[in-house]
């Protein structure tokens, strides 16, 4: 994969070929290497289905999807997942330490690779608490470990791999707002070459993107900056507005440190 960029062409997808609908119909857009492109919208609006046309989880019934300049269909599946990391919300770690869990995304990396993937990712400040640091032994499941601590491993890990798209799908819903913050802060500053689509449920993650997708029933509903999409667009205005008014820091009781 020579670069990040891609773009759908007229993409319809559906699941099941008998089904009248379409999970995802007509939907055309084009993402610059390197751009952070946020994507929002309502439960079963085929936010996930969207970016698993990317890694081609799934193939398109109709229209094309393109990474680096190149349908995906072209690549090697092999090649194509080595290019574009997904990180869901809910990933697997298993029982090995810390550093074995990293090297998941990267088997000859270094330590000091592993440091800065865990840095850029917010796990190295959980980390160094441990008493064995990155040797610190991870139960099967990851269960001695939070949700957040989970979420900020598998990041790292997908880091680690050094792809030209990274796909975060959700995969910040259990870490507070200011680390979620210093993530995105990280991967600009960081990887500004990769290409960042980051599916979240709070317009805070995605409100700095250069673009936010706002997905309808399948359908693109809105395309622009938080501040073309506030003016223009009613489903943003709506979650932005929920989410704004009354207590102001939203989400003190779902995220945690």
């Amino acid at each position: 994969v020579e670069d990040g960029s891609i773009r759908f062409d007229h993409v319809y997808f559906k699941y099941h070929d008998t089904a009248e609908a379409w999970n995802l119909e007509d939907v055309s857009f084009t993402v610059p290497s390197g751009a952070t492109v946020g994507i929002l919208g309502g439960t079963g609006s085929a936010k996930t289905t969207l970016v698993s046309m990317i890694p081609r989880l799934y193939d398109v019934n109709g229209g094309a999807v393109y990474v680096g300049g190149h349908n995906v269909k072209n690549y090697t599946m092999e090649a194509l997942r080595s290019g574009c990391a997904m990180v869901l919300q809910k990933n697997v770690l298993f029982s090995g330490t810390i550093l074995d869990n990293l090297r998941w995304g990267n088997e000859n990396a270094s330590e000091e690779e592993c440091i800065r993937v865990a840095k850029l990712a917010c796990a190295d400040e959980f980390i160094e608490r441990f008493p064995d640091k990155y040797n610190t032994w991870i139960e099967q499941g990851g269960s001695n470990v939070s949700g957040g601590q989970k979420q900020r491993l598998t990041i790292a890990r997908a880091l680690l791999r050094k792809p030209k798209v990274l796909i975060l799908d959700d995969s910040t819903s259990a870490v507070d707002t200011a680390t979620d913050a210093k993530i995105r802060k990280a991967f600009r500053e960081e990887i500004p070459g990769t290409t960042k689509i980051i599916i979240a449920q709070r317009i805070s993650s995605v409100q700095d993107a250069d673009r936010i997708l706002v997905l309808d029933n399948g359908q693109i509903n809105g395309l622009g900056t938080h501040e073309e999409l506030l003016k223009s667009n009613t489903i943003y205005q709506e979650v932005y507005n929920s989410q704004t008014q009354g207590s102001g820091d939203f989400d003190k009781q779902g995220g945690e440190q």
